[in-house]
């Protein structure tokens, strides 16, 4: 789980390649539920959620820096 306190300690290409990496986990968190080698069906949502959070934190970051 990725803290938001963390997070916004980084710079916009920090927080850019944190998504792309928790992108390629959920892509392959969803083949392992495809193939059914998902143990924990609880990652997926955990990491929808960091996902989600990064992002926002990325726009709110791109977003003060163009003011």
């Amino acid at each position: 789980m990725t803290k938001a306190s963390d997070l916004r300690a980084k710079d916009i290409p920090g927080l850019e390649k944190e998504v792309t990496d928790l992108l390629k986990a959920h892509f392959g968190l969803r083949m392992q539920k495809a193939t059914q080698q998902l143990a924990n069906h609880n990652t997926l949502g955990e990491t929808k959620r960091d996902i989600a959070r990064a992002k926002t934190i990325l726009a709110e970051k791109k977003k003060g820096a163009a003011q």
